[in-house]
């Protein structure tokens, strides 16, 4: 998944500016067209499977992992996202403040 401190990733990228930059105006794009197109309403609000796939669906042009359930720690610069050991309950937490 990682390469040098950087996320691998399906556009051949090897800066993490330029990732940052590309993965910012793609999936800023892609979060425009789940409303335009009605995608969000077909989607139950509170469900897990909505979260995986919205997050298929902003990162799959980008990342081969979109929308999985990671299997290792990731950080993003200097936020760091869930301990893996922890992200089942930070999943279960979220899902049921939304319900």
């Amino acid at each position: 998944m990682r390469r040098d401190d950087m996320l691998e990733n399906k556009l051949g990228l090897t800066s993490s500016a330029e990732l940052a930059r590309m993965e910012e105006q793609l999936s800023k794009k892609k979060a425009v067209l789940l409303f335009e197109k009605g995608i969000l309403d077909s989607l139950p609000a509170g469900k897990f499977f909505t979260l995986q796939a919205i997050h298929r669906y902003l990162f799959e042009d980008i990342y081969d992992f979109a929308g999985e359930i990671r299997k290792v720690n990731m950080a993003k610069g200097n936020f760091r996202f869930a301990p893996l050991m922890y992200l089942g309950a930070a999943l279960e937490s979220v899902l049921i403040i939304v319900t």
